[in-house]
């Protein structure tokens, strides 16, 4: 697949990963993630935003889609939907979780639904986990050993799931969304997987000791 990677307005704490991904991707800047790109060297394909945050101005030879402030979607939902438009199906997603704002956060989430929803596959990159959706089928969790991991459904009432190198094993199970029960597991072998066999899937891989 295509990559894109796609950097949002929150400061991102751990670059060394930010640059890896970057390398070999269509690099989308949205609004104040033009900051975080300028300040790690990364030099962006595309930048996009209303630019209420970015403290830097767009560079005159990287293309710039301005966005008006009133407007339906984010600058992150417009980064992912005109990548998408271009022909990138695999992204990963920096610097839009956390901040001030937890509605931003939790509109980050929906986002990160959207490319799921359109079987495409996406990644939040926080400053201590990696978040997937799953819309469908099977999730490896591949040198992973030793995190945490957390299973909620989204979207929806519930998911049925089965998971497998898992401490808390579950085999066909159905998690509720006002029932807590798949939060603070421990990924415990090298190729673990979390399979969904109905809903809507959130998974939160956190950083061991975290």
């Amino acid at each position: 697949m295509k990559r894109c990677a796609i950097i949002g307005s929150v400061p991102v704490k751990n670059t060394g990963v930010l640059k890896e991904y970057c390398v070999g991707s269509f690099v989308v800047c949205a609004d104040g993630g033009l900051d975080t790109a300028l300040e790690t060297g990364i030099r962006p394909n595309l930048i996009v935003g209303d630019f209420d945050s970015a403290k830097a101005s767009p560079p005159p030879e990287v293309e710039t889609v301005r966005l008006s402030v009133h407007k339906d979607d984010t600058d992150t939902m417009f980064a992912i939907k005109e990548a998408m438009r271009r022909g990138y199906h695999d992204f990963s997603l920096f610097g839009i979780l956390g901040g001030e704002r937890f509605d931003h956060s939790f509109a980050s989430l929906c986002a990160l639904q959207y490319i799921a929803a359109q079987n495409d596959r996406g990644v939040i990159f926080g400053d201590n986990c990696k978040i997937f959706m799953m819309a469908g089928g099977k999730l490896r969790l591949t040198r992973m050993k030793g995190c945490g991991i957390s299973v909620f459904p989204f979207g929806s009432s519930c998911c049925t799931v089965s998971y497998r190198g898992l401490e808390y094993p579950l085999m066909k199970h159905t998690l509720y969304s006002y029932d807590p029960l798949g939060v603070s597991n421990s990924i415990v072998e090298d190729d673990a997987q979390v399979i969904l066999h109905s809903g809507t899937a959130l998974i939160i891989v956190l950083e061991p000791n975290f």
